[in-house]
C-alpha cells in the first residue's frame, strides 16, 4: 500500500495539509514588508535571497475569522513556501501552525467532489484518529485571477526590491 507524504498545518483551527512535494520550505514568520493597496489577502513580501516573496493569508483567503492585531500567539506563525505559485516565483501561505509532517495511508484518504469545496481546492479529506484534515490543491487554492494578481503584484516588489541592490 502506497503512502502520501503531507503537511499538516492549522488555519484559524481547521486542520489543512499541503502533499509534501508541493512544499519548497517551512519558515518561521520573517518579517514583512507591507506596500500600501494590497488585497486583504496578501499579508505583505519578504526578502529570500534577493527574491521578493509574496505572502498570502490563508484565514482571510478562506473567509475564516481570526483575532485582528498582533498577539503573542503571531510570533510563532509559519510560512509554508511554494515553489512556483505564480509565473513570477515563489511565494508563500501564511498559517497559524505547521503542526507536522507525516505518511498518510490510503485507508486514511476520502476523495473529495470538486464542486463540494470552493474551486475544488479540497481534494481529499484525511482521517488523523477520527478528526477530518483537508488536504489542499496546490493548484485550486488560488483563482486564475487571484495568481495573476498575485504575480503582478511580485514583479512590482522584485521591481522596488532592486533598487535597492548596491553594485558590486
Amino acid at each position: 500500500m502506497a503512502s502520501l507524504q503531507v503537511i499538516l498545518f492549522d488555519v484559524s483551527g481547521i486542520a489543512c495539509a499541503l502533499r509534501r512535494h508541493s512544499v519548497k520550505e517551512l519558515l518561521p514568520l520573517p518579517r514583512l514588508w507591507h506596500p500600501p493597496g494590497l488585497p486583504r489577502p496578501v499579508a505583505g513580501f519578504f526578502n529570500l535571497s534577493g527574491a521578493a516573496v509574496p505572502v498570502v493569508r490563508l484565514d482571510v483567503l478562506f473567509g475564516l475569522q481570526r483575532r485582528e492585531g498582533a498577539t503573542e500567539a503571531d510570533l510563532y506563525r509559519h510560512l509554508i513556501l511554494i515553489d512556483k505559485v505564480t509565473d513570477s516565483g515563489p511565494a508563500a501561505f501564511l498559517v497559524d501552525r505547521v503542526l507536522d509532517v507525516t505518511d498518510v495511508g490510503e485507508a486514511q484518504l476520502s476523495p473529495v467532489r470538486p464542486e463540494n469545496s470552493l474551486n475544488g481546492c479540497v481534494e481529499a479529506e484525511i482521517d488523523r484518529n477520527g478528526r477530518l484534515v483537508h488536504l489542499l490543491s496546490l493548484e485550486r487554492v488560488l483563482f486564475a485571477e487571484e495568481k495573476q494578481v498575485l504575480d503582478e503584484l511580485g514583479r512590482n516588489a522584485q521591481s522596488r526590491l532592486n533598487e535597492w541592490t548596491v553594485p558590486a
